[in-house]
């Protein structure tokens, strides 16, 4: 459908990743766009929050922009949650190259910009064909653990993972988000692998070169921007800057603070709320 008042051109329609199908939603300006955007989520964030952000690109940039939901999750759903078996790894070795593929086929020429919300960048270093992107733009995403958070947070991380979460996991056979206030229903392998990152005091890097595919991120020849918000409790910016090491030293970190655009927080999920459009020309200047 066509959005007249913004020129922008919003698409439905699912594009395969692995043996699954993902459910997207394409906003293409009105343009033949020079640049093209794809949108990895936050965990537990469905592909609709980022709407706002997506059509401004495309209309006030020019930009086309992706945005779609991980397996078993959100519209990408289609059977029962409790016999998924996506994890979280799925999501970022799987799913996110698979997106970058669907805009290298449908925009052969145009530069490809990947921006990473939390999860959506922090397993960016480890995934196959990094070669495709141009730049990355990791917002609030990093390697982050119990430690990290601040009181009164580190006492709700410190339930989610060792209180009355985990017994819930086990027995509905997926995270009951929606009941717990956390927003949305996550497959259980996902939660198990994010519990297990999160609660290790080096996050995934172990399995570095194991289970997970060792870190490369040279190969992508790409420029970097790490960008943390001070007052983000979820990720905050120590848990970044560790991220960023990942990236390499050519990596630009920005730590950004809410005053700077005339708001009073901004947080973790906060940067591409339709309230925090002032941040937007920041995260891809």
């Amino acid at each position: 459908m066509l959005d007249s008042q913004h020129a922008v051109d919003v698409e439905d329609f699912k594009f395969p990743s692995g043996q699954t199908q993902l459910a997207a939603r394409l906003y293409t300006p009105a343009v033949e766009p020079q640049t093209v955007v794809v949108l990895n989520g936050a965990t537990g964030v469905p592909r609709d929050y980022y709407q706002h952000f997506a059509r401004w690109l495309a209309a006030e940039r020019g930009m086309a922009c992706l945005t779609y939901d991980y397996r078993d999750f959100e519209h990408s759903l289609t059977g029962r949650l409790k016999d998924s078996k996506a994890t979280m790894a799925d999501w970022a070795l799987i799913d996110m190259p698979a997106a970058r593929a669907e805009m290298r086929r449908r925009y052969p020429q145009a530069k490809l910009w990947v921006i990473g919300h939390s999860v959506g960048g922090m397993l960016g270093p480890l995934q196959p064909e990094i070669e495709q992107i141009d730049r990355m733009i990791c917002v609030c995403a990093g390697l982050v653990t119990v430690a990290d958070h601040p009181w009164p947070y580190k006492g709700l991380a410190t339930l989610f993972w060792y209180g009355h979460v985990p017994p819930l996991v086990r027995l509905l056979g997926y995270l009951p988000g929606k009941l717990l206030g956390f927003g949305a229903d996550l497959p259980a392998g996902v939660y198990w692998q994010w519990r297990k990152w999160c609660t290790s005091p080096t996050s995934y890097l172990p399995e570095l070169g194991d289970t997970l595919p060792q870190a490369d991120w040279s190969r992508a020849n790409a420029t970097a921007d790490i960008i943390a918000f001070e007052d983000d409790q979820t990720v905050p910016p120590p848990a970044v800057w560790r991220l960023a090491e990942l990236y390499g030293p050519t990596a630009r970190r920005h730590l950004l603070e809410p005053r700077d655009f005339g708001l009073s927080e901004i947080g973790h999920i906060g940067a591409f709320a339709r309230r925090s459009s002032a941040v937007w020309p920041r995260l891809i200047a």
